[in-house]
């Protein structure tokens, strides 16, 4: 169990930073209307509003380095805590910002999961 939730964790959150930095519009199909966002202490929810704030977002291009990823099974029927930290450079930038993002995976009826709670917070210092 343990080790089927560690792959699980570690192939959303490839996923996921490859959409965030190639893709970010992709996005919006891993959420769902009851999902929420936690950016930097704005809370945002709902597929378009989320969708909206992660296409908004005042850079166009950047390239996510992960450092730590751990993942446990929550309290939700097969679901999944994922916490992530690593660096995000933004282009023309000489340097990376660090970050740390925690996501809760919900089981779908499909056989794949989505976002239910997803925070975000810059790490300054």
């Amino acid at each position: 169990m343990e080790e089927q939730v560690e792959l699980v964790g570690r192939a959303f959150v490839d996923h996921f930073y490859h959409l965030f930095d190639n893709d970010r519009s992709s996005l919006s199909s891993l959420y769902q209307p009851t999902s929420m966002l936690t950016f930097e202490g704005q809370k945002i929810q709902g597929v378009d509003e989320i969708s909206t704030k992660l296409n908004q977002l005042p850079f166009d291009q950047c390239q996510h380095v992960i450092s730590t990823i751990d993942s446990q099974p929550s309290s939700f029927t097969g679901g999944i805590m994922v916490f992530v930290s690593g660096s995000l450079q933004l282009a023309g930038e000489e340097h990376s910002l660090r970050f740390s993002q925690m996501f809760h995976l919900i089981p779908t009826p499909q056989g794949s999961y989505f976002v239910q709670n997803d925070i975000f917070r810059l790490n300054y210092g």
